[in-house]
């Protein structure tokens, strides 16, 4: 079996994306271990210059490269990685752990993405669009996504 760790920058504020995320960690049980880890957001002021910006990618990069756990195959999500598509994740995933790795953390950032070192520790960036999508969303959609990918790799009836 499998154990998926998402670490992810903040708390969800929203009822209905701690409900999904709840879900799917639910149905991951099946296939896997999951645990999600929040690490605390740096706080800027309203408006912050660059140097603020880059200082709380930097600071929010440390909390979260503290927290990947050791051995781990290390998945950042970043807007410039590969794009897959689920069954090509579930391919991913499968190969790796028929390769040894059985523990996998998948890394959100802040709304300000990942810092360098985080994207340089990882094995796979990977991109779920082109498109911008708020930090908090994205981890619903990923939890989905490994949903998906390990009913694939199940034989389940989930994807179509």
């Amino acid at each position: 079996m499998i154990s998926l760790q998402i670490i992810a920058v903040g708390k969800l504020k929203d009822a209905w994306m701690r409900e999904g995320c709840a879900e799917y960690c639910k149905r991951l049980g099946m296939w896997s271990s999951v645990s999600v880890v929040e690490v605390e957001e740096y706080r800027l002021p309203d408006h912050p210059s660059p140097a603020q910006i880059a200082e709380c990618v930097e600071k929010e990069g440390e909390r979260i490269l503290a927290k990947l756990p050791k051995g781990a195959c290390t998945v950042a999500m970043c807007i410039e990685g590969k794009m897959m598509s689920s069954e090509r994740l579930a391919a991913y995933l499968q190969k790796t752990a028929v390769d040894g790795v059985s523990t996998f953390a998948l890394v959100i950032g802040g709304s300000y993405g990942l810092s360098e070192r985080v994207k340089a520790s990882a094995s796979l960036r990977l991109s779920m669009s082109p498109m911008t999508f708020p930090h908090q969303l994205a981890r619903v959609m990923l939890l989905e996504q490994l949903y998906r990918a390990l009913s694939i790799n199940a034989n389940a009836k989930y994807h179509k």
